[in-house]
């Protein structure tokens, strides 16, 4: 079971956000190493809207470490999206990589994986930045287990409950649980692609082919 921890705060060891995933990352422990990504340790460019990831799936013209983290996350089981509220968003860091992933909505690339929200803020109120993990992970095709978020400091029992979060993160991929509402959003989103995809079928040749090789047109 391969766990990943997107880790957005710029503060890294220092910050709140952090200290609430290690709850989560220590509640799904299993024999496989999680690995902890900082984004701020990575250069990532903003998206130019160029659109040669659809043309040739995962290539890009910027030559930054984007597409390493992309790769990482596809061979993961398990995603956990950790990020400081800022202005009622995710970090800008966080954001980049996803406006960088647009391959992975219209493909909807992490189909079968799970992932785990954790959010941190002065205020606590964070229900609008955990929604947008979750909205984020249906539309790449994941299923959302849960989110956690917490006013900093973090209290212990904000620790608990992102713990219990990791746990039931660990049984989901185990148990390869279903969430029927999800997976009709999920479908939802493929409904949605899949005319965007026979129109755009000669300019995203790779997307499409993706596509059929999947059954899905």
């Amino acid at each position: 079971m391969k766990i990943v921890l997107i880790a957005s705060s710029p503060r890294k060891e220092k910050s709140q956000t952090l200290v609430l995933a290690k709850e989560v990352l220590r509640g799904c422990a299993g024999p496989e190493e999680p690995e902890v990504i900082h984004l701020c340790d990575y250069r990532m460019e903003f998206c130019q809207h160029c659109e040669k990831c659809h043309e040739k799936i995962l290539q890009c013209p910027i030559q930054d470490d984007v597409f390493p983290i992309l790769d990482k996350l596809l061979k993961a089981d398990g995603i956990i999206l950790a990020s400081p509220n800022y202005i009622n968003q995710v970090t800008a860091s966080l954001k980049t990589l996803f406006d960088r992933s647009t391959h992975f909505i219209h493909c909807q690339r992490l189909l079968g994986k799970y992932i785990a929200g954790v959010v941190s803020s002065g205020s606590g109120r964070d229900k609008e930045v955990l929604d947008y993990l979750k909205y984020y992970s249906h539309i790449c095709g994941a299923q959302f287990v849960g989110g956690v978020d917490a006013a900093v400091p973090v209290s212990d029992a904000k620790k608990a409950g992102a713990f219990k979060l990791g746990t039931a993160l660990k049984s989901a991929i185990q148990e390869k649980r279903a969430f029927p509402d999800q997976l009709k959003s999920i479908e939802a989103a493929k409904t949605h692609f899949k005319p965007v995809m026979e129109k755009r079928k000669d300019e995203w040749a790779e997307e499409y082919k993706y596509w059929k090789d999947k059954g899905w047109l």
